[in-house]
């Protein structure tokens, strides 16, 4: 249609001889849908963009141009084929539009904070779109940031058919349409995470099971309006599941979880249940059509009872999991955790944490039937003692290789010594950790239990000594690779420098944080420890000296260094750190206060390639 625009001029009035302006016409005055029938007829991706930098009205608007909403260039070489036939490059225009239009999803982009805004997704939707194509969007909002809404959704539906993962997290502004924007516009979605996004309901789970139907991989967490209703809608639609996670979801119950594992029997290989309403009868579904289940993790379900641990372990569906944790389930009892061990019977790893039920018994019944058990974690078992620790070594599978105890308090010293037995040759890592009981005549009771030891982790152990850890050591056949002995703090310098002398050709890493050395055993360090590339001293009595000793040492290489804490390193050390950043890839100085700033900007400048904390 002809629009008539006023000429654009001055003039002069005759009765003031005052000058005027008149207003340029602006193409402002045209409605959106005018502005974006315009857009539709642009050659590509380049020309679209320039377009968005314009103003936030032309941003959103050419962000909802989709794909097939894209004019034909057929069109536009017929309607001027003198100017359009060919571009810069030679090349046909229908050859630059397809280039720009049609995406794969290379690209992955994450808005956190004051950054996640409607006019940045938009941004994103259309650069994207003509350089490949967005395949992962992660959106993370705050509780005072909370500013994407439909309108951003929509662009990345819009210009981002390509869209493969989408992660939403504590987007209160979030709801059931900009969801079903997504449903209906990126149908390649398989990943979909939503995390405290309250105005989720069940008919956004609808939309993306109908428009998404290769979803594999869901989470969803913290969401009070998301039901069963909902899963069921995605176990009719999405058999191809391979990946489950939901917690805190009030709504959620036995029906709709039950849906998602028998819909998906043959491809569900992780499943993740936190916090639900789910009872015994649940357990009994995962017992018999968690068929691929590898990865299970039931953490805080108040009312499921070791019934349901038992059905689940004798009804013998779960001859592929190898990795299972069971955290805060206070019905978990010494005869449910037998069946479990019974029934999983190529289970590998395996994490209790907070079983207040389970004792001595069901650990080491566990542990008897558990045939390809390599790695056990106990965590605040605080019926767990040291007979059941040490039968459970003596009793385990030929394949363990890992055991941890975190924080159980009912560990305590043997008042009576095992009887002589075999050892436990498999067992390659040991970590006691904040277990107060725990001292030197458990340490040289694991000594001869484990005489294959590699890697050794002993935290805030504050009955452990010397005399004690020398024991350990000795036994030790293998060589040690890795020892941590953070915060045990009657350990000295004497047990250090037997250490690096016993295994000074397999040590590789050291933490001594918190212990009772003296540059002493910096000396021995740095005569001994040839493999040593990580070492830990921080809040030790070390001096300039020792730093000096490891600087002068041509025997070790190390590439990890922390001293922090450590008050009497000084500026004197400035020239050894130095030396030693020919091979430094990391150097902590937090909290050395006899170090000045300008040491440290010029550590900074000189050992430009190594990352100094300061």
């Amino acid at each position: 249609m002809d629009v008539y625009f006023p000429l654009s001029k001055r003039s002069r009035n005759s009765a003031s001889g005052e000058r005027f302006e008149q207003k340029k016409p602006s193409i402002e005055v045209l409605p959106d849908e005018c502005l974006f029938e315009i857009f539709r007829w642009l050659r590509g991706g380049r020309e679209r963009s320039s377009c968005a930098c314009v103003s936030k009205r032309w941003l959103i608007l050419v962000s909802n141009i989709c794909k097939y909403e894209i004019r034909d260039n057929n069109i536009t070489q017929a309607l001027n084929p003198k100017d359009e036939s060919t571009n810069k490059k030679g090349g046909s225009v229908s050859e630059v539009e397809h280039n720009d239009v049609d995406s794969d999803g290379y690209f992955t982009r994450s808005l956190e904070g004051k950054k996640a805004t409607d006019g940045g997704l938009a941004a994103i939707a259309i650069g994207a779109a003509s350089r490949g194509g967005l395949g992962k969007v992660f959106i993370r909002g705050s509780n005072s940031w909370n500013r994407v809404t439909t309108v951003g959704l929509r662009a990345i539906s819009c210009g981002c058919p390509s869209l493969r993962v989408l992660s939403l997290w504590n987007l209160s502004s979030i709801g059931d349409e900009g969801l079903c924007e997504i449903a209906n516009g990126c149908h390649r979605l398989v990943t979909l995470d939503l995390c405290h996004c309250p105005a989720v309901t069940d008919k956004s789970l609808l939309a993306i099971a109908k428009g998404c139907p290769k979803l594999n991989d869901l989470t969803i967490e913290s969401c009070a309006n998301v039901g069963n209703e909902g899963l069921l809608a995605l176990a009719s639609c999405c058999p191809n599941l391979k990946s489950v996670s939901i917690k805190n979801c009030p709504l959620v119950g036995d029906q709709g979880v039950a849906s998602l594992l028998s819909s998906a029997s043959y491809s569900l290989t992780k499943l993740k249940l936190q916090a639900l309403n789910i009872t015994d009868e649940m357990f009994s579904v995962i017992g018999h059509y968690g068929k691929s289940v590898t990865d299970l993790s039931l953490t805080s379900l108040p009312n499921v009872s070791d019934n349901g641990f038992w059905i689940m372990g004798n009804s013998k569906g779960l001859q592929k999991l190898k990795s299972f944790t069971i955290a805060s389930c206070l019905g978990l009892t010494d005869r449910g955790l037998e069946a479990v061990g019974k029934g999983c019977v190529n289970l590998k790893q395996f994490y209790l944490f907070k079983c207040d039920l389970l004792s001595d018994k069901g650990l080491v019944s566990f542990a008897k039937v558990a045939g390809s058990l390599e790695s056990l974690q106990l965590e605040d078992c605080h019926r767990i003692t040291q007979i059941g620790l040490f039968c459970s070594l003596l009793n385990c599978s030929a394949k363990l290789k890992v055991i941890s105890l975190v924080n159980c308090l009912g560990v305590v010293d043997l008042t009576t010594g095992l009887p002589p037995v075999s050892p436990c040759e498999s067992l390659q890592s040991l970590s006691i950790r904040n277990c107060p009981g725990f001292s030197n005549s458990s340490l040289a009771v694991l000594g001869k239990l484990c005489p294959q030891l590699q890697h050794v982790e002993l935290r805030r152990l504050h009955g452990i000594t010397d005399a004690g850890f020398l024991q350990l050591l000795e036994s030790c056949n293998a060589g040690l690779v890795k020892v941590n002995l953070k915060d045990c703090i009657n350990l000295s310098g004497k047990a250090v420098c037997r250490l690096t002398n016993l295994h000074r050709w397999t040590l590789e890493t050291l933490n001594l944080d918190g212990c009772k050395i003296s540059d002493a055993s910096l000396f021995a360090i740095a005569e001994n420890c040839r493999l040593l590339g990580d070492l830990d001293v921080s809040k030790c009595a070390i001096t300039d000296s020792g730093i000096a000793a490891l600087a002068h040492s041509d025997l070790i290489n190390v590439q990890i260094l922390s001293v922090s804490g450590c008050s009497m390193v000084s500026d004197k050390s400035l020239p050894s750190l130095r030396n030693l950043g020919k091979t430094l890839l990391g150097l902590n100085l937090q909290q050395c206060k006899a170090i000045s700033r300008s040491a440290i900007d010029l550590l900074v400048q000189q050992l430009w390639r190594c990352n100094i904390l300061f």
